[in-house]
């Protein structure tokens, strides 16, 4: 019963990001905007951590079979996307190296942040 109220949780944060999203006429994902909700959320307290870990941990363990319909349909669609193939791969792999160097950046300036505020 714990865990159906942790998913009950985390369903109506996602019904109101798809709320948001049928509101604002931003291109921004409903998802997104419940990413956002939640981080809120989570960060004035309004949601405990312990109140979605297990729901959220089951989650993240089903996420990657959550990749099969996309990965089937992009297999449905090889002739539509074979003429492009080539700069869509590159265009990932530069995008995920530039995602990833910039994430350690920031991490390691936050990190540095962290550490001259504790030593004050």
């Amino acid at each position: 019963m714990k865990v159906l109220r942790q998913f009950l949780i985390i369903l109506i944060i996602s019904l109101l990001g798809e709320i948001l999203n049928w509101i604002l006429p931003l291109p921004i994902p409903a998802s997104v905007y419940g990413l956002v909700l939640m981080l809120a959320a989570l960060m004035t307290g309004v949601i405990q951590v312990p109140q979605v870990k297990e729901a959220a941990v089951i989650l993240i363990e089903l996420m990657p079979v959550m990749f099969i319909p996309a990965a089937v349909g992009l297999m449905s669609a090889w002739d539509k996307l074979r003429p492009i193939v080539v700069p869509v791969v590159l265009i990932t792999f530069f995008t995920t190296l530039l995602v990833m160097g910039v994430t350690g950046i920031v991490t390691e300036k936050v990190i540095e942040k962290t550490e001259k505020g504790t030593e004050n």
